[in-house]
């Protein structure tokens, strides 16, 4: 496809999103010459934010607050924001009408010239991803590619605002979500270069078992191209379960050169000028580390970049020191394994602050975790009183962890700061996205930040 082939078409954007999800889909079709109508279920209200960036935009048609099956069906094609399942009702009219249906991410592999490198898993895949790209920019002038674009799942460059300034000898580095997996294994399309950091429950509300989870994410490698002019290559984590067992199955493929990762595999010298605390951002490196040398960067150039690095907004980001106390924010973790990696970063004492939006995910290990670790665990949300339980269950009767409950995120942070002895180490990893009582965790983030550094700079 080519952005001339959208011309005159009639496109159908569903779910534009309060959080200008589908805006850039608008703006490129609209860009493009298509005749565009964006439908949503929220309303006018809802939607005033995202709406008002298409300020610039003519022509577009909205129809908000519902969905209209002779919308669908009369759409020659109809672009799908990621939240919506591929089984819609909707986007079965549209299918039984002979209409394309694609996504924001289906659009961008199929007008990309360049090299696609794609990066999922449960937790881990936002570093992983900025890192990759951080490594590729800094190689030295010698390296066999040209311009690094960052993009998907995270950054400030929504895919279809750079796939036009993208050149095929240019290298394109995704996160990509199992949601954005799931569109592209509809259309057979996947990365050439695709690595797993790790898999554990996440998004059961969406998907209901861990198996069907996982098959959502495997797309990213099911769909790999064998017959290009160079071998798909695929990475996995080798000391994580689900990814060791991919690497099983798909090595010895022709066409495909599989990979496993380690933090083992750093090499000390890397470990020497690497910033980011933990094991788990050290799993993080080496599969960075493992995509670089794919593409051709030196080992020198590697070290020499690595002390430029730091940790990304909302991960394990240190925002406030203050008698002898240091706050992390790491309000990203938004599973159990994420706090736990978390937890497992220090060897200070935490007081830990958890809890948010039940996303129907165990917390059995996180709760013996906590019992281990945590010096006090201040528990928010609809999920304190399951962690709370986790904890107890997880003990044995021995759990050194204090646990306290809070309303509010302020609450657990005046708490904490009470709490808080010079050495310890305040955390917020909630384990749990933060719906319940934040728009998203960014937000959820900044107000930790926020409060954490008025206590820090108390006299």
């Amino acid at each position: 496809m080519k952005a001339s082939d959208l011309a005159g078409k009639k496109i159908l954007v569903m779910g534009l999103g309060r959080f200008g999800g589908g805006v850039d889909v608008v703006r490129y079709a609209a860009g493009a010459g298509a005749r565009v109508t964006v439908t949503d279920l929220a309303s006018e209200a809802q939607l005033a934010d995202s709406i008002r960036q298409l300020d610039t935009c003519s022509g577009i048609a909205f129809r908000l607050g519902l969905h209209d099956p002779d919308d669908f069906a009369s759409a020659d094609i109809v672009v799908a924001n990621p939240a919506v399942k591929p089984d819609n009702r909707f986007l079965e009219v549209a299918r039984r009408n002979g209409r394309i249906v694609t996504s924001q991410v289906g659009l961008f592999f199929q007008l990309c010239p360049a090299r696609i490198v794609g990066i999922t898993g449960a937790n881990g895949k936002s570093t992983t991803t900025t890192l990759t790209a951080h490594l590729l920019r800094q190689a030295q002038s010698d390296r066999p590619y040209g311009n690094v674009w960052l993009s998907g799942n995270i950054g400030d460059q929504p895919l279809l605002t750079i796939v036009d300034r993208v050149g095929p000898n240019d290298v394109v580095v995704l996160e990509l979500s199992s949601f954005q997996i799931e569109q592209l294994a509809e259309l057979g399309e996947a990365p050439q270069i695709a690595l797993l950091t790790n898999l554990t429950p996440n998004h059961l509300d969406r998907y209901g078992t861990f198996e069907a989870y996982c098959a959502a994410k495997e797309g990213l490698f099911r769909h790999q191209r064998l017959n290009g002019e160079t071998p798909a290559i695929s990475l996995f984590n080798a000391e994580d379960e689900v990814s060791a067992g991919w690497f099983d199955r798909y090595r010895g493929q022709s066409g495909r050169v599989c990979m496993k990762f380690s933090a083992d595999d750093v090499p000390a010298k890397f470990r020497d000028v690497y910033q980011l605390p933990g094991r788990a951002y050290l799993s993080n490196l080496a599969g960075a580390v493992a995509i670089a040398r794919n593409l051709g960067v030196r080992d020198e150039s590697i070290e020499a970049s690595l002390p430029q690095f730091q940790s990304l907004p909302h991960r394990l980001e240190l925002v406030a020191e203050g008698h002898g106390v240091s706050w992390y924010n790491d309000s990203k973790a938004t599973t159990p394994l994420s706090s736990i990696v978390a937890l497992e970063a220090f060897d200070r004492p935490e007081i830990l602050i958890a809890g948010g939006y039940d996303k129907h995910l165990p917390f059995d290990d996180l709760g013996r975790k906590i019992a281990q670790k945590a010096k006090v665990a201040i528990l928010i949300g609809q999920t304190a009183p399951q962690i709370a339980q986790a904890i107890a269950a997880g003990s044995n009767g021995r759990s050194q962890a204090r646990v306290e409950f809070a309303k509010s995120l302020a609450e657990a942070v005046r708490t904490a700061h009470g709490l808080a002895c010079p050495g310890d180490v305040v955390l917020l990893s909630p384990a749990c996205a933060s719906y319940d009582m934040f728009e998203n965790y960014q937000q959820r983030g900044h107000q930790f930040a926020e409060l954490a550094r008025g206590f820090a700079a108390e006299l």
